[in-house]
């Protein structure tokens, strides 16, 4: 039987907005002399949920609140949800960089966590004197760090610059080989935030592989991330956060589900509301968006092969030259399989102050299951004006008796063989 190493009981972390500590000295000390007695925060008041989406009106927030869960050894426990959900905050309460408001924790074993680009490295030390300074910071000897020395750099990649200071580093070459660090130094626990995402897809992949390798040996995962593919294949359980709490706790693809539909709520007659927007730069607004369904007056289902229709108002608050409208198409486990964009060059819109109508009609060779389609506004020259991400869920129906394929995915491109025609008006 697998033995707990995480213990997590009533876990509460509170923030008062733009303060630190409680102004005096004083009570500070006081503070602390509560904790240490046993007993509950002097100063606690009663806070307000962490939703960043809305403006509160108390200045403390819970960031985490009622946390409860546990995790044994072995496992490799995927922790999902939205930017400001709590799951970085837990992380840090685990990793001992910050202390909880209420409840506690249990860990057994050393850990060792990657929260960020370069923790626990110190910028005018050589990445040779970082590796042996994190060790220590673990607990390791002098010996066990060399013995896994040759075998950190070799994984890194980063042998010609190790004598070198990290601050010369990029952020690639950074996360290499602070991840080798926390990977090859023997921890019992080893937790990971999204970090991962700054190295290339060959590194993404030999961390995930390694991570693999870790649980093998007995160790426990902690993998915070929002590349879905990556937590259904390294998973085996996934935590939703949402608005400083759990969610859910259980099956990787149920999680997943879950964390899809907390970033596609449902939209009100079509209307978009500020949630909705994962990027927006202030001068345009997609006002409404409509999935044209032939097959059913209301609902988002469509059977294959049926074309996909979108129409959608947008409001350009100025003058804007050289627009791009996109979508895309992404599937259940997160992957983008489908990516259409206005054309560039003569193609580029010139669009004037006010609503623009833009319809997009995609062929449908999809798979039946489920699906989300994002939408944007971009300039030629990268910048992002407005990003619905996963703002519409459809669901593709199977056709009996249909000798169609379904869909045409192309590996070494990178998506989905499929046409797109847009339609703009004034």
């Amino acid at each position: 039987m697998s033995r707990k190493v995480i213990e997590i009981t009533q876990l509460g972390k509170q923030y008062r907005l733009g303060q630190v500590g409680t102004s005096t000295l004083s009570d500070d000390f006081k503070r602390w002399l509560y904790r240490v007695r046993g007993k509950e925060d002097p100063f606690l008041k009663v806070g307000e949920t962490n939703d960043r989406t809305k403006k509160g009106n108390s200045e403390y927030v819970w960031a985490l609140r009622d946390i409860n869960f546990s995790v044994n050894q072995g496992e490799v426990v995927g922790i999902i949800g939205k930017n400001g959900a709590g799951k970085s905050t837990l992380l840090k309460i685990l990793s001992r960089t910050t202390t909880p408001t209420t409840g506690e924790y249990k860990i057994k074993g050393r850990v060792a966590s990657l929260l960020e680009v370069g923790t626990g490295f110190h910028p005018d030390l050589s990445g040779r004197e970082n590796v042996f300074l994190n060790g220590a910071i673990m607990g390791m000897s002098k010996a066990e760090i060399r013995r896994q020395f040759d075998a950190i750099v070799d994984f890194s990649g980063v042998e010609r610059y190790i004598d070198t200071p990290v601050k010369r580093y990029s952020s690639g070459m950074y996360v290499r080989l602070a991840f080798a660090v926390a990977a090859h130094l023997e921890p019992e626990i080893l937790i990971v935030d999204e970090v991962l995402a700054v190295g290339d897809q060959e590194f993404q992949d030999k961390c995930l592989g390694k991570m693999k390798s870790v649980s093998g040996e007995g160790r426990t995962v902690l993998f915070v991330s929002h590349n879905m593919a990556a937590v259904k294949s390294l998973c085996k359980r996934t935590i939703v956060m949402r608005n400083g709490q759990v969610h859910f706790d259980g099956r990787v693809t149920e999680g997943i589900a879950k964390y899809l539909e907390a970033l596609n709520p449902s939209l009100n007659n079509g209307t978009i509301e500020p949630h909705h927007r994962t990027i927006n730069a202030g001068a345009v607004f997609i006002r409404h968006l409509k999935l044209e369904n032939e097959e059913f007056s209301n609902g988002n289902s469509i059977y294959f092969n049926n074309p996909i229709h979108i129409s959608m108002d947008i409001a350009f608050e100025k003058d804007l030259n050289d627009v791009l409208l996109d979508a895309r198409i992404g599937s259940n486990d997160g992957i983008e399989l489908f990516h259409s964009m206005t054309l560039y060059g003569s193609d580029l819109l010139q669009v004037k102050k006010g609503m623009l109508k833009a319809r997009v009609t995609l062929e449908n060779r999809l798979q039946p299951g489920k699906y989300f389609i994002s939408l944007g506004v971009h300039l030629s020259d990268g910048a992002t004006q407005e990003y619905l991400e996963n703002v519409l869920e459809i669901n593709i129906l199977n056709v009996t008796n249909t000798s169609e394929k379904g869909l045409i995915y192309d590996f070494k491109l990178g998506y989905a063989r499929m046409n797109a025609n847009w339609q703009i008006t004034n």
